[in-house]
């Protein structure tokens, strides 16, 4: 089983502030605003109040961005839509040369995806309207989610028929022979008590970043090292922990004792 990080959500150049822990624990990780998709932050919600209007509590504004279209992919959180979708699947796309390093990796059945993304602790009541980012909290990488591979298709028939409500099955994507969508498996592999995706609470374990350190240096993880990595890596981190410089989405360990027995740990807490 090959274990991939998978750098989604909000980030400087997308959405260009972190993603809220809510007071209860619950990432919710916000999907990158964009131009060309056709569902809204208008038609998602969490507990009843719309991804518009927790984007208008966080940043104490009401404007254009906040009805955005966006990028909802990983689509792994079950309720997320005010409408729900009938027959609906939880499913990651990836496309163009982020698919094709996948491919290179030899990503297959049975390979667990873990998604982390940039988050920040909030306060106040989210149903009030007085959501906010607490102050001075720091900002870190959190992994949020999960899905395990059950499936792959990519034939562009099938994904605009089986799957239309997946960014990856709209035809300008589908359409593109380098076009991926992964379907999650219906349990984990190693847990079958388990769904085969999903999103996690916060824990400390979920949490990448090294204590005091900017939120892209982490901690020493012997998983994470670049010796444990497929492919060539360099820590570029000068004072402790782990930092991997430049853009990238994902990141393949090598299959082994240490790369599962990491990954399984983050279900047990």
């Amino acid at each position: 089983m090959k274990i991939i990080l998978s750098r989604k959500g909000f980030d400087k150049s997308n959405g260009g502030f972190p993603s809220p822990i809510l007071p209860d624990g619950t990432l919710l990780s916000m999907p990158i605003p964009t131009k060309n998709d056709f569902l809204t932050f208008d038609e998602l919600e969490y507990e009843g109040v719309t991804y518009a209007d927790i984007l208008r509590q966080l940043r104490g504004k009401e404007d254009e961005f906040n009805h955005s279209h966006c990028h909802l992919d990983p689509d792994i959180r079950k309720q997320a839509r005010k409408i729900p979708i009938p027959d609906w699947q939880p499913a990651f796309g990836q496309i163009n040369s982020a698919q094709g390093f996948l491919r290179n990796q030899q990503v297959g059945l049975g390979d667990l995806f873990l998604f982390f993304g940039w988050f920040r602790q909030t306060e106040g009541d989210l149903k009030a309207g007085t959501l906010r980012f607490k102050k001075d909290a720091p900002d870190l990488n959190v992994i949020y989610g999960y899905l395990q591979i059950g499936d792959m298709i990519n034939q562009s028939e099938k994904l605009q028929t089986a799957y239309p409500w997946h960014p990856h099955s709209h035809s300008f994507r589908a359409e593109k022979t380098t076009n991926m969508l992964y379907l999650a498996s219906e349990s984990l592999s190693f847990n079958k008590q388990l769904s085969g995706s999903g999103v996690f609470q916060l824990s400390e374990n979920k949490i990448l970043t090294m204590p005091g350190g900017t939120r892209s240096v982490w901690k020493e993880i012997d998983a994470l090292s670049p010796d444990n990595l497929r492919g060539h890596h360099k820590n570029s981190a000068r004072n402790g922990g782990i930092y991997y410089s430049g853009i990238w989405q994902e990141k393949v360990l090598k299959e082994n004792a240490l790369s599962e027995e990491w990954a399984k740990g983050l279900f047990e807490k």
